[in-house]
């Protein structure tokens, strides 16, 4: 077994981070090089089999994969983007499990309805970390980003609740679908009462508890697999009950957290998220040998076609809704527009091409049981197991290299990029007035005595100054007033931290200061670089 193969298991992540670098080098997205690169590596002869075990997928990896994903979507944007998030977190993927079921019935001779929807239930969720990982390396809108990231968050609880109705009623033969939607309800609406009920508990023992940077760091680890096998006991739904906590949590992380525990959780989650993301790619790509085992050489022809069918016609249903239910909602509104929230040609093709599918849907393939009974096989269990793979390869390799030439020939334009620019000085010029009144109303004898108070208040006076001349450029139309010079001026004050970098490690090498002050110096240039790189001067 993989989890018992340790040096299998550090070979590979090796591989990952070798992969990783390669898909930087040549500008692809690590998760679809490292399909492609895992699919490359399954011809390799002698490579052992490698099998995903669908319960390690699901109590190991999706729940800290689905945790980081919704620490990262702020609550605000989340909630103002719920219907669209709901239509296609549960509308699309009901729609999708719904052609798919009647489209694989009527081209894969034998093939039941109930089979079709336990193959639309598998493969009609998009994976949570593909596109984002896609889209966040590229110059897209943010609230495209955030409608995919919602949508992948939930889309999980509905795909694998159709899924389950669906296997149930293969192994049965019946099917009731008043029970299915009461079952379907109590599942999600349990999941996230849990969720929230364990994020509360923590939420109580951040705030009020003497915790540190490495206990809050642990528990935020061991928090996903808590909720999730808790909802998964009381056969609620797991996913939603990790993505309600994790908002949760998230939503309230600067009253539970100091600084040096937001800091240092989320450079762990960072690591733990890309280390657990490759290796379920690089997985993906290795279940070729596996699967084509069972597999005579006609019959493998037969079904490399229908998974091609059905990789191609997921994307095209896609398409259809997002452009459907963008013109529906236009022609419902259309005496009184929604301003800003119907999205433009442009936009909904963008979002339509963003399906891609990942490890969930290749893990729920592979939990379909060997026999429905102890003598009756279940009836095209690896079928579907390659169609599986096959649309996912599709969903997931055309879309994800495509998306970067098709994002520079739509050239989109970011609608909230004005008012984000607009806030952001705004913030600086109110956090500064606040700063300054603060400094005159108590700590007036130190400014008289003291240049240190001084300066500080003259640092904050020039704040002042250029957050406000900042202000009138954007309200006159200006995109970068007063900028001119600020790539030069962050050009020098990255350069001044290399060389502050590089005394620092003569001081250490010549042993002229105690080391932990070195790195305790170090550490604040890295603050400072990461502040300068990741915003404007």
């Amino acid at each position: 077994m993989l989890e018992k193969n340790l040096l299998l298991v550090i070979s590979l992540l090796f591989i990952i981070t070798l992969l990783t670098m390669l898909g930087n080098k040549l500008k692809v997205a690590y998760p679809i090089f490292l399909v492609i690169g895992g699919l490359l590596i399954s011809f390799v002869p002698g490579i052992p089999d490698l099998r995903i075990d669908p319960d390690i997928v699901f109590y190991i990896f999706l729940p800290p994969v689905l945790f980081a994903a919704s620490w990262q979507i702020p609550w605000a944007d989340f909630w103002r983007l719920r219907q669209p998030i709901a239509r296609f977190g549960f509308g699309l993927v009901f729609f999708t499990s719904t052609i798919i079921a009647f489209l694989s019935q009527a081209i894969i001779p034998g093939f039941t309805l109930a089979l079709g929807f336990v193959l639309g239930g598998i493969i009609s969720p998009p994976d949570a970390v593909a596109a984002t990982s896609v889209l966040r390396r590229l110059n897209v809108p943010r609230n495209i980003v955030t409608l995919l990231e919602g949508e992948s968050l939930v889309n999980d609880a509905s795909s694998l609740i159709v899924f389950r109705f669906a296997l149930l009623a293969v192994m049965t033969g019946r099917f009731n679908l008043l029970d299915a939607t009461q079952s379907f309800f109590l599942m999600a609406i349990g999941g996230i009462f849990v969720g929230l009920a364990i994020g509360g508990i923590l939420y109580l023992i951040h705030r009020f508890f003497p915790t540190t940077t490495a206990i809050d760091t642990a528990l935020t680890l061991v928090s996903p697999f808590v909720m999730y096998m808790v909802a998964e006991h009381f056969h609620f739904s797991g996913v939603l009950a990790v993505v309600s906590g994790g908002l949760f949590i998230s939503y309230h992380s600067h009253r539970i957290f100091s600084y040096s525990s937001r800091l240092n959780v989320n450079s762990v989650w960072e690591t733990v998220t890309f280390l657990l993301n490759g290796f379920i790619f690089i997985l993906i790509g290795l279940q070729l040998p596996y699967l084509s085992r069972y597999f005579t050489h006609n019959t493998i022809k037969d079904a490399l076609l229908y998974g091609v069918a059905i990789g191609v016609a997921v994307i095209l249903i896609r398409i259809f809704w997002v452009f459907s239910i963008n013109y529906f909602r236009r022609l419902i509104h259309k005496k009184k527009p929604l301003k800003g929230e119907l999205l433009t040609g442009k936009e909904a093709f963008l979002i339509s091409w963003c399906g891609m599918r990942g490890v969930v849907s290749l893990a729920a393939a592979l939990s379909i049981p060997f026999f429905i009974q102890e003598d009756e096989i279940f009836p095209f269990r690896f079928f579907i197991l390659f169609i599986t793979f096959v649309a996912i390869l599709i969903t997931l390799v055309i879309p994800g290299l495509t998306i970067g030439p098709l994002l520079k020939w739509l050239k989109i334009e970011d609608k909230t990029a004005g008012q984000k620019r607009l806030d952001e000085q705004m913030i600086k010029l109110s956090l500064a007035q606040t700063s300054l009144h603060y400094i005159d109303n108590h700590f007036q004898e130190d400014l008289e005595k003291d240049e240190h108070f001084r300066a500080v208040k003259n640092r904050y006076e020039r704040i002042i100054q250029i957050s406000s001349q900042k202000l009138e450029g954007i309200k006159a139309g200006k995109t970068k007033p007063a900028l001119s010079t600020a790539p030069r001026l962050k050009k020098m004050l990255l350069e001044l931290i290399s060389i502050k970098r590089t005394e620092l490690a003569k001081y250490l090498q010549q042993r002229s200061f105690d080391e932990e002050l070195i790195r305790e110096k170090e550490r604040e240039l890295d603050l400072e670089e990461a502040r300068l790189r990741s915003k404007e001067v």
